[in-house]
């Protein structure tokens, strides 16, 4: 098992993708209206809360304040990709204090001009934390549960997973409908070459 350490040093471990990762010398990543018309190309129907990977759910804002549904779910940790008061999803830490839920909170705005891409690597270790304890059960989410969530997923995807941008939006879609923001999808597209690139390197190295 290869790792790579995240932009604050901590070291995320890769496992190798399974048979849906694409050879590295032959994968080139899209442009950003490929990556658009692949997303828009045969999804699901919008609901609430999808599982999007074993134990892990990708949901609204809705699915996050249903205390009965998370327990009904067995969520035990939430990634909350919307922290805030304005136009956020407002819970935090003491919103869950009477269940036992570990918290991550997240603080982006929707928008292209964010930089979401700086919690990438972060994001993608809580996940992988988590899903270390295979009694875990992860909700990650924001107001729609489709684009700053999602797009954080899909990092985690790419980071631990060892999938490309193509690999990780192919298999959430197939699970749930999702749209980040072009902004995002470029932050993606940044984190998919990097990646790549760490990839080949690695491979003429060894």
């Amino acid at each position: 098992m290869a790792s790579r350490k995240s932009e604050t040093g901590t070291k995320i471990n890769v496992t190798k993708a399974a048979e849906e990762s694409s050879p590295v010398d032959d994968y080139v990543t899209p442009g950003g209206y490929e990556l658009e018309k692949i997303l828009n190309r045969g999804s699901v129907a919008y609901t609430h809360v999808n599982e999007v990977w074993p134990n892990v759910y990708v949901g609204d804002e809705q699915t996050a304040k249903d205390k009965f549904n998370l327990k009904r779910l067995g969520i035990t940790h939430v990634l909350n990709a919307a922290e805030g008061t304005w136009n956020n999803v407002d819970t935090g830490p003491g919103y869950y204090s009477d269940m036992d839920i570990i918290y991550y909170g997240v603080v982006a705005e929707d928008v292209p001009a964010f930089d979401l891409s700086q919690y990438f690597f972060s994001a993608a270790g809580f996940i992988q934390e988590t899903l270390k304890n295979p009694d875990n059960k992860l909700l990650v989410h924001c107001v729609m549960g489709r684009s700053r969530s999602a797009t954080l997923f899909l990092a985690y995807l790419m980071i631990c997973e060892n999938m490309t941008v193509v690999d990780a939006i192919e298999h959430v879609k197939k699970r749930r409908r999702i749209i980040p923001n072009w902004g995002f999808l470029k932050q993606l597209r940044e984190l998919d070459q990097k990646l790549q690139d760490k990839g080949k390197d690695s491979t003429e190295d060894s």
